[in-house]
């Protein structure tokens, strides 16, 4: 549990709504659809369901989910996410609502979806036992809460080891708690009636070498983004050598122009009591 004052949140919220407004996740996540759909394949969504996507990002997730017939909402802490949400799902003509919001205070009354979700996304939130607490609460009993978290030991859990050696730690706990099953028991407690976890693979498939692979992260995910904007000439080129090797040393591609990397993530569902 965080022990950081109001104030302390408050600024920290501040900085992390900007860091995800930087760069372009909306662009960025296109290269990730393949998994998100394999992921809500999993899950069990039937057209009719309401389904709340937590931490949505530009609707990676909740788009998929309108495809199959579900009635979305989807939340997120950045603005233009949120825009480039509403946009895609209005191009498709789709029955999805979004909206600016926080993991930690939902704004929706308690057990109000069928199926409440997040990838990749709630897991960055600074308060751990609050998401927790928000995700049983808008559950209706006998709903499914499903998450979708990095693991420490996944390359993406190896990437934030080579960002912390360069930047200092934002000062919460860190978000691949989130990937450790005990830890997930543990938050979720007796909330779920029954558990289920399992390590599954995230594939990274980038038409580009792995130098310009880290080029992507560095101009379009905003995390990496700010990262790089906090470092000078020097200690820029050397992260980048550091994250360059780091997804050369796990491409499985041959080709040099071709990079592909599997990244462990915990895949979370829960049966809410």
């Amino acid at each position: 549990m965080t022990t950081m004052t109001l104030p302390e949140i408050d600024s920290l919220k501040i900085r992390l709504k900007a860091t995800w407004m930087d760069g372009n996740y909306d662009l960025f996540s296109r290269y990730m659809e393949g998994p998100a759909t394999q992921f809500f394949n999993r899950i069990g969504v039937t057209p009719g369901q309401t389904l709340l996507d937590v931490a949505c990002g530009s609707g990676q997730l909740a788009l998929i989910a309108a495809r199959a017939g579900a009635k979305v909402t989807g939340v997120d802490i950045a603005a233009n996410s949120i825009e480039a949400a509403r946009g895609r799902a209005a191009a498709e003509r789709l029955d999805a609502r979004f909206d600016e919001g926080d993991a930690e205070a939902l704004a929706f009354p308690d057990r109000a979806f069928d199926v409440v979700a997040t990838i990749y996304g709630a897991m960055f939130a600074p308060r751990p036992e609050l998401v927790a607490s928000e995700l049983l609460r808008v559950t209706r009993p006998g709903g499914t809460i499903a998450m979708a978290n990095w693991t420490k030991e996944s390359f993406i859990g190896q990437m934030f080891k080579t960002f912390a050696r360069f930047i200092a730690p934002p000062g919460m706990p860190s978000p691949v708690l989130w990937g450790d099953e005990q830890v997930v028991t543990e938050r979720l407690g007796a909330g779920v009636s029954s558990l289920k976890l399992t390590r599954q693979h995230c594939r990274f498939d980038y038409p580009f070498s792995p130098a310009d692979v880290v080029e992507f992260f560095r101009k379009y995910y905003g995390p990496t983004t700010r990262a790089f904007a906090t470092l000078d000439d020097a200690k820029g080129a050397e992260l980048r050598a550091e994250l360059t090797s780091l997804w050369a040393s796990h491409n499985q591609s041959t080709d040099p122009n071709r990079t592909v990397v599997d990244g462990e993530y915990l895949e979370v569902l829960g049966v809410r009591a």
